[in-house]
């Protein structure tokens, strides 16, 4: 015992030994290697919201040297750079992360987490477009700029608001762009005049369909998703392809991770190009200072309060701690107002910060950054009940209501790329019946409101990703109780000899001993 005794005190000394040394956590030299850990670790994070910061100050400061348009675009350019690396890398990373992802899921869990996530996304973007509804008539944005031209604001340039589609040729040109990777479908229109026999004339719009080049993002999710299911399908003779997607998964992530050092300085020169670009911020907001507060506010409290009161629910765990590993991203979205762009920084750091499954990101992110827009719903209500109130339109009840399916509907076809929630106002404008001649009013500001939009966006992606990780992690871990219990059930009593499952051969190595005539005899039968 003595010897016992005095083995545990030197181990005791061993180990208390290093806390007493000169890197010891409660010394200096401790205190700075940890300082340095952390700024190793979030040195990414640190370089990127430095970026904002010093671009909103270039910005400002460059303000009174009076550039030329010319000299703004030079500006640009290292921020022009960064979006043009980010879209290269999408559609490597969209194809490959969901072939990997279905492959990856059998079609049971597949199935169930489609289900939760579709679920998911439907009812916030439905919350997010009634309490947007719901801001706009208690701020009431629209009133008080009636008056309001889109010249006072220095948009006599910027040309012709998007022409207005019916809403019936708007849903159905989103169900022609599923069915397409390389174009999006979109329906123009050609007025023809036509006499009739009693000699009056009438004017009739027919639709004519056109093919506009780029990349559909949301045909390629599809796509991406029925090939994955498709090659778990084949069995054996499908391995080979899906690990040749797990490895240029894998390759695009790295190549993300080296773009990813770029981006503090493409943000920096993004943000202050664009503010040297505006005229004249202040008559900006004070012009339209209701509707950009009404707006922001709106994405504050859903994305503050409601989305991580919604994560609180289902996991029980702080949601805050888990945004903390995801101001990267934020970063990203606040800077290029893009979905699509922040898809592979919210990716990396998901998987890396906040430790989700590979499986359940590279799924349900992608579609994602594609369907759910939580913050282009809520600019999209605040837009049109604001356009309402600049023509004096008193909305009914059913008007509020097609405002709000409209909304939640006409998000899953929004362009995840800047400004592709201003073209989706003119669905909702047209499905009420109000004119579409103030939308550059919508414009002069959107470079504001996009950028809180684009946050609110990919932080639902985010939260949805948790959310189903959490779900899948609880479901694993019922099966894995549910599979010892039936085990246990097999283990024979050992209190009792003669109360043995017939199903488990139990040796019970205090047992009797087999004598030496019955060894003799079962070498006798064998």
């Amino acid at each position: 015992m003595e010897k016992s005794n005095e083995t545990n005190g030197y181990l005791d000394s061993a180990q208390a030994g290093p806390a007493a040394g000169p890197g010891a956590p409660g010394t200096a030299a401790g205190r700075a290697r940890r300082c340095a850990g952390f700024l190793r670790r979030q040195a990414l994070v640190l370089l990127t919201v430095s970026g904002v910061l010093a671009g909103a100050g270039l910005g400002a400061a460059l303000r009174g040297l009076s550039l030329s348009r010319t000299q703004v675009t030079y500006l640009a350019f290292p921020g022009e750079m960064l979006l043009r690396m980010l879209r290269m890398i999408i559609l490597p990373l969209v194809v490959c992360s969901l072939v990997s992802g279905a492959a990856s899921l059998d079609a049971s869990c597949l199935g169930r987490l489609g289900g939760i996530a579709v679920a998911y996304f439907g009812l916030t973007t439905l919350s997010a477009s009634a309490l947007a509804v719901a801001l706009a008539f208690i701020i009431k944005p629209g009133s008080g700029a009636q008056t309001l031209q889109s010249s006072d604001l220095g948009l006599e340039d910027s040309g012709p608001p998007p022409v207005p589609k019916e809403t019936v040729d708007s849903f159905l040109d989103l169900a022609r762009s599923v069915f397409t990777c390389a174009l999006t479908y979109a329906t123009d229109y050609k007025v023809v005049t036509q006499n009739s026999s009693s000699g009056n004339v009438t004017h009739e719009k027919i639709p004519i369909g056109t093919e506009i080049e780029g990349m559909n993002i949301l045909g390629l999710v599809l796509f991406a998703l029925v090939l994955g299911v498709a090659l778990k399908k084949l069995g054996s003779e499908g391995e080979d392809l899906i690990r040749f997607f797990n490895s240029l998964n894998e390759a695009t992530m790295v190549l993300v991770s080296w773009i990813m050092w770029y981006v503090p300085v493409g943000i920096m020169f993004l943000v202050g190009s664009k503010i040297v670009e505006m005229k004249d911020i202040i008559v900006l907001v004070t012009s339209l200072g209701k509707y950009i507060f009404a707006s922001i506010l709106g994405h504050v409290i859903h994305g503050g309060i409601v989305l991580p009161l919604i994560y609180f629910v289902f996991t029980r765990k702080n949601p805050f701690r888990f945004l903390l590993g995801l101001l990267a991203p934020f970063a990203t979205a606040f800077a290029t107002c893009s979905s699509s762009a922040t898809l592979p920084s919210m990716m990396k750091c998901i998987e890396e910060n906040n430790g989700v499954d590979k499986r359940i990101s590279r799924f349900i992110l992608p579609i994602g950054a594609t369907v759910n827009m939580d913050g282009a719903a809520i600019f999209q209500c605040v837009a049109a009940v604001f356009i309402a109130q600049l023509n004096n339109v008193e909305l009914n009840a059913g008007q509020i209501f097609t405002i709000l399916v409209t909304a939640t509907a006409s998000s899953v076809g929004a362009a995840g790329v800047p400004a592709g929630g201003v073209l989706t106002i003119a669905i909702i404008l047209e499905a009420i019946g109000l004119p579409t001649h103030d939308l550059p009013l919508i414009l002069a500001v959107d470079w504001i409101v996009d950028r809180t939009t684009t946050v609110v966006n990919v932080e639902g992606d985010a939260l949805g990703a948790g959310i189903l990780h959490h779900l899948n992690q609880k479901a694993t871990k019922k099966g894995e109780q549910e599979l010892a219990e039936v085990k246990v059930e097999a283990i024979p009593n050992c209190k009792s000899e003669e109360e043995t499952s017939p199903l488990v051969t139990h040796q019970n190595p205090a047992g009797p001993v087999a004598s030496a005539p019955e060894l003799e005899s079962k070498e006798s039968v064998l």
